[in-house]
């Protein structure tokens, strides 16, 4: 397992510096000066060609890609020296870069905003798991009843709802028009500074990520358990007058969970890589929400942070998988 581990994050660190390098030449050899938003940013709109000249020169867009991707990949293990205007920065190891819009420190502000993230992802997967998952197993258990056919109908229906418009219907009316109290002020605030408040701001953001995730949970566990319940395993385990409470959730859910695993892992990373609608509708200041703000603002080194965070994430939480699979079903073996 040991040689395997070592072998997916070698791969893993191939695929990272694939994407940040991707990153660079979008901005490079984009449709328009990528120097050119901070210009007018900084002057009000009135970007003449000569300050846009200097923009692109201070910025270093003007210098071949290789050389300022090498500064780059140079920064993130040594540190380096950034200008923006006429000013220069010192910017430490591990150095991302310095933002283009908020000219603080790209490492420092993802720092800040990373818990907020963790806090929507862990809470939201939380519900989503607790509900979806033991609905589906009494929805397999109960295979074609009236139970099962209104549960698995009323999911797909709510399912097939783009998420933004759910979450974005949910804000209006529990906040905006009816006013629940507990709902009223959504948006993150450190449960070290405040717990209840921490509570009431992500709550929203929960319950919206828990319901709709939960419809498409219930769907997979019912699917896996119903196959694994017509194993022959199982109706080895019947015969030999196990109960069925030990044959459904000793034999037939540990192997329903192995898909179900594979589905959460990849869908849990793309959750901490940032839920953009999730932190733009209820006024998250994460790293979804900073990452749309960046790209709007074609903010590179804000943009390159985030891919590279998206996708460290995803690695990860592919290994995780791939060695959980070994633990929950022994004919898997990793190699």
């Amino acid at each position: 397992m040991f040689a395997y581990v070592v072998k997916r994050l070698i791969a893993g660190i191939v695929v990272l510096f694939l994407i940040s390098a991707a990153v660079f030449l979008l901005f490079w050899y984009g449709p328009s000066a990528p120097a050119k938003p901070l210009c007018d940013r900084d002057t009000n709109n009135r970007c003449s060609n000569a300050k846009l000249a200097v923009y692109t020169e201070n910025l270093g867009y003007n210098n071949p890609v290789y050389s300022e991707y090498g500064k780059y990949m140079k920064g993130i293990f040594a540190g380096r020296e950034i200008v923006i205007g006429p000013t220069t920065y010192n910017c430490p190891a591990p150095c991302l870069g310095y933002s283009a819009r908020t000219k603080v420190p790209v490492w420092g502000e993802m720092k800040d905003r990373l818990p907020a993230t963790i806090s929507v992802a862990v809470g939201g997967a939380t519900l989503y798991l607790l509900f979806g998952v033991p609905i589906g197993v009494a929805a397999a258990r109960r295979r074609g009843t009236v139970a099962d056919k209104a549960l698995v109908s009323s999911f797909l229906v709510l399912s097939s709802v783009p998420y933004y418009l759910f979450a974005l219907l949910t804000w209006l009316y529990l906040t905006v028009i009816y006013e629940i109290p507990i709902f009223g002020n959504p948006g993150y605030v450190p449960i070290t500074d405040n717990p209840a408040k921490w509570f009431e701001g992500l709550g929203l953001a929960w319950i919206c990520l828990g319901i709709f995730g939960c419809t498409q949970y219930t769907r997979y566990s019912r699917g896996a358990m119903v196959e694994a319940l017509s194993e022959d395993y199982i109706r080895t385990a019947k015969a030999k007058g196990l109960p069925p409470r030990t044959v459904v959730y000793k034999h037939g859910l540990r192997a329903a969970l192995v898909p179900i695993v594979t589905i959460f892992g990849i869908d849990f990373g793309t959750l901490l890589a940032g839920t953009i609608f999730t932190e733009k509708i209820f006024e998250i200041q994460g790293i979804g929400f900073w990452s749309l703000q960046a790209v709007y603002g074609k903010d590179l080194p804000v943009v390159s942070a985030t891919a590279l965070f998206a996708a460290g994430v995803l690695i990860a939480s592919n290994l995780m998988v791939d060695v959980i699979y070994s633990v929950l079903d022994p004919r898997v073996r990793l190699s």
